[in-house]
């Protein structure tokens, strides 16, 4: 019989070792120029939207780049409805 999932938390099951490498991995990746500017456009974007609508209307969506517009998570990283292997070819 199958784990059941937890939900949050971390999806690999890493030796701490592995762990460590991974996150010296992925703050460097988030910590380069392309990185920065992408998360200040989003936080940019994010605020805008917070000053008109609150916070309580951004709990649980992302914004589409592709249609200029915010979705639910669910619709946004699903390519709403169509899958994401078929996407960026």
């Amino acid at each position: 019989m199958a784990k059941p999932k937890k939900k949050g938390g971390p999806d690999q099951e890493l030796s701490p070792w592995a762990r460590k490498r991974k996150e010296e991995r992925d703050l460097e990746i988030a910590m380069t120029p392309d990185r920065k500017k992408k998360r200040r456009e989003n936080q940019n974007i994010r605020n805008k939207v917070e000053k008109t609508r609150g916070k309580l209307w951004l709990l649980g969506k992302d914004y589409d780049h592709k249609d200029g517009k915010f979705k639910s998570v669910k619709r946004n990283r699903g390519n709403d409805g169509k899958g994401t292997k078929k996407e960026g070819k």
